[in-house]
């Protein structure tokens, strides 16, 4: 390594000439003349973070070292050179947000003061689930957004999580996950938006617009991999080949850079085939900055620099996993500092690091704090303004996502809705069940109650979350509901199970509430570290469910989990069933709603429910041999396949038009560069308002690798009223046959394709031929990645027979 020719020097006086503070020059000239006037120390502490937490009584905040291998620094130690990043200053411990702002306000002035150049710190803060703090809307998990096939609406919701975040002096936000699910046995399931890359990219990139609207700094995280560990454990090696990794892990991050021009990507902790993401310079320089373009800042997940060398192997010292990882493109090391600071300094000092390779991280997070205006002469941490983090359009936003998100799975027994108040003397409901009549139901690991909340025992949940019981009670006055708990949600104990028989036995419906306690490593059944072995519902609550099937009375099952569940046999005993996935503070009226009828179900299977709890990890994009075959005894067919979701109405689907003309059998042709439009008219045929998803599949069913049977390419959710139709287009870019080829470079090839117009990965209503013809052709990053979609409302809202 070059030898750097930094030495420790007499600090050097700031000019009065203060170019990089001129807003009328280039954020480059800006950046480039700071950078030239500061140290070596000065500009490595711009590459790290330290944990701090905000006081509750307005004070300056402190630093909090969450590693207790290392005693933490002094405050004034950490900032005498400057500070990159503050970490979670309201998402640490409760925290009064005006108290908090206060506190934050105060501990900027005094990093500003303490560095030559007056230089603030970004703060950055979790967001996943809704802005990570106390008294803050709690959102459905991301799975929900997926479930709810509606980017528009996650876009609203993003953009409502900036202003909270910015109105308490947040600059970054920690969101949102692009993981795709591979195995649902992962306990961060709940964190994705689904098992297909073009739904996930989609979502999450409509996620980031909505943030950085707001001038927040959104994070793309796990880059990349993650998700796709052996037997679906966290943090666990992955072992996929270079075309899986290319044509399903990666394309959600580069819609999401592209077109959503994401200002931030977070490194994943796993190994991709024994190279920890961390350390991949050919994926966080190589192809997020040389190929696709990336400019912003690459951030370190938690402790993920340190874990080189604690838990990779990859590094003698916490030096060298600095030194990696810096080199690799990591500019920022969080949540505090470990491997930079000090270390990195001294690196430097002997030789071992080049001093160019801090330069070219410091540029990226100079550039960044200019472009937040924090280089300004003048800037203020000061935010004016009164803090409410829960107002009424936020919470209604909440509802109508959550709302948006639930799957009717099943109503065979046509119980739903549930049927207005007896008169035979009987209770109208039993509601049964764990979930029944807990706020726990409604939260995932990364809303603030559970990531925080339960380790400080006593302080209150700092939002209104209704239950499910108290929601359906406030739905159904006229009903006479009685509860039981029965179990618990892991735990062993059958004690309940003969005051919630008897409840169902008297009761003309019983609805039984099942699912998840979401929290960390170890301490839930989903979220971060909280693992499965299988897809069998956690504790006896199975069980349960057989027991009060065994009744007699209709069952109507209501999950609330983190990933899909296997209910096993007595799922063809239900009488209905429905899935939200944790859906938020306003869950459970969202779910109440669903139940009565006020609420029609909309939303779709994000991730398929397998059939059998042992079948993982399967997904529907799977090629041919994947599927049930004569050559296995596993039948891997799943109950309900992604994209699937019932409703209380009626849709009757046109016949296939292809370029605005009816479908043929026969094949039309489009040039390998070309584009064909396909689409179709849905008419609401019942008597009810309802959510049809029109969902747009390809397929190749010959190419130069085996090639997935269908994947999703396109959809629009349509809101139709009785005897409403609306006619919905895609225009289909060639480039969207794009797949990774033998030579691992992505080809579009001559041939035929079927794109099929579906209700569901399973359900393909029509289908159109297509034949590209002309010279196969290789794509790069500047390939077309989305179909233009156009929804055509008709004006005829005649009911049709």
């Amino acid at each position: 390594m070059t030898r750097s020719s930094a030495r420790p020097t007499e600090t050097p006086p700031v000019t009065a000439d203060q170019h990089w503070q001129d807003p009328t020059a280039t954020t480059e000239e800006r950046v480039e003349a700071l950078l030239s006037a500061m140290t070596l120390e000065e500009k490595v502490s711009q590459l790290y973070g330290v944990w701090v937490q905000a006081s509750s009584d307005g004070e300056p905040v402190a630093p909090h070292q969450h590693d207790l291998s290392q005693e933490p620094p002094t405050w004034d130690k950490v900032v005498k050179d400057g500070l990159g990043q503050l970490t979670r200053p309201f998402g640490t411990v409760p925290v009064d947000p005006a108290e908090g702002r206060a506190s934050l306000a105060r501990s900027q002035r005094e990093i500003m003061a303490a560095n030559r150049f007056g230089i603030p710190a970004v703060a950055h803060e979790e967001c996943l689930a809704g802005f990570a703090a106390w008294t803050a809307t709690i959102y459905p998990v991301p799975l929900a957004w997926g479930a709810s096939f509606d980017p528009p609406l996650v876009e609203r919701m993003a953009a409502q999580i900036g202003r909270s975040m910015r109105a308490v002096g947040a600059h970054q936000g920690l969101a949102p996950v692009l993981d795709v699910v591979r195995d649902a046995r992962w306990g961060r399931t709940e964190e994705t938006i689904g098992e297909d890359p073009h739904l996930v990219g989609t979502v999450a990139t409509a996620y980031v617009r909505g943030l950085q609207s707001t001038g927040i700094v959104a994070t793309l995280k796990h880059f990349a991999g993650y998700s796709a560990s052996r037997s679906g454990r966290n943090l666990a090696p992955v072992s996929i080949g270079p075309r899986e990794f290319a044509d399903v892990i990666l394309p959600p991050f580069e819609m999401a850079v592209r077109d959503g021009e994401a200002r931030s990507v977070m490194h994943a902790y796993n190994d991709n085939d024994g190279l920890p993401a961390a350390a991949d310079e050919g994926l966080l320089t190589g192809l997020l900055r040389d190929v696709w373009g990336f400019e912003g800042t690459v951030v370190a997940d938690y402790f993920g620099i340190d874990f080189l060398h604690k838990l990779h192997g990859l590094a003698e010292s916490p030096a060298h996993a600095g030194a990696l990882a810096l080199s690799a493109g990591v500019d920022v090391e969080l949540p505090t500092v470990h491997c930079y600071g000090d270390l990195l300094v001294e690196e430097i000092r002997a030789g071992r690091v080049p001093e160019a390779t801090v330069d070219r991280a410091a540029r990226r997070v100079l550039r960044q704090k200019c472009e937040l205006g924090m280089l300004d002469a003048g800037w203020s941490p000061e935010v004016d303004g009164d803090i409410d983090l829960d107002p009424a359009e936020h919470r209604a936003l909440a509802r109508r996502l959550a709302e948006r998100s639930v799957v009717l799975l099943d109503n065979s027994g046509a119980a739903l809705p549930l049927p207005g108040a007896g008169d035979d003397g009987s209770a109208d409901v039993a509601l049964i069940g764990p979930l029944a009549d807990t706020e726990d139901a409604m939260l995932g690991c990364y809303s603030f109650p559970a990531h925080v909340g339960r380790r400080h025992p006593g302080t209150e949940v700092g939002v209104a979350i209704p239950t499910l019981a108290s929601a359906l009670r406030d739905e159904l006055p006229g009903h006479r509901i009685t509860h039981a708990e029965g179990c618990t949600v892991d735990g062993d104990s059958v004690e309940g199970f003969g005051a919630a028989t008897k409840a169902a036995r008297s009761a003309r419906v019983c609805v039984v509430a099942l699912g998840d306690r979401s929290d960390l490593f170890g301490r839930g059944t989903s979220g971060e570290g909280c693992d499965a072995t299988d897809l069998r519902l956690p504790g006896v609550q199975q069980e349960l469910l057989e027991a009060l099937v065994d009744t007699g009375t209709p069952v109507v099952a209501v999950l609330s989990s983190g990933r899909p569940y296997v209910l096993g046999p007595v799922a063809d005993r239900l009488a209905a069933a429905v899935q939200a996935f944790l859906p938020g503070e306003e869950g459970g009226p969202a779910l109440a709603g669903v139940l009565s009828g006020r609420v029609e179900p909309g939303g779709r299977l994000p991730v398929s429910i397998p059939r059998s709890p042992g079948g993982q990890p399967a997904t529907y994009l799977g090629a041919p041999l994947a599927g049930k075959s004569q050559v296995s005894s596993v039948d891997p067919t799943p109950r309900h396949p992604f994209g699937h979701g019932l409703s209380y109405t009626d849709f009757e689907w046109s016949a296939p038009e292809v370029e605005g003309a009816p479908a043929t059998k026969t094949a039309v042709e489009v040039a390998t560069d070309g584009e064909v439009t396909v689409g179709c008219t849905v008419h609401n045929t019942g008597s009810r308002t309802g959510s049809e998803v029109v969902q747009l599949y390809l397929s190749d069913p010959v190419a130069q690798v085996t090639q997935p049977v269908r994947r999703l390419i396109g959809y629009a959710r349509l809101d139709l009223e009785p005897g409403q139709g609306s006619t919905v287009r895609f225009t289909v870019p060639a480039d969207l046959a794009a797949y990774t080829g033998r030579d691992l470079r992505r080809v579009v090839d001559p041939g035929e394709l079927v794109l099929g117009l579906a209700a569901s990965s399973a359900d393909i209503r029509h289908t159109v031929r297509v034949r590209l013809t002309g010279p196969a052709r290789v794509v790069d990053h500047r390939r077309r990645l989305v179909c233009d979609t156009h929804v055509e409302p008709l004006l005829d809202r005649t009911p049709r027979t």
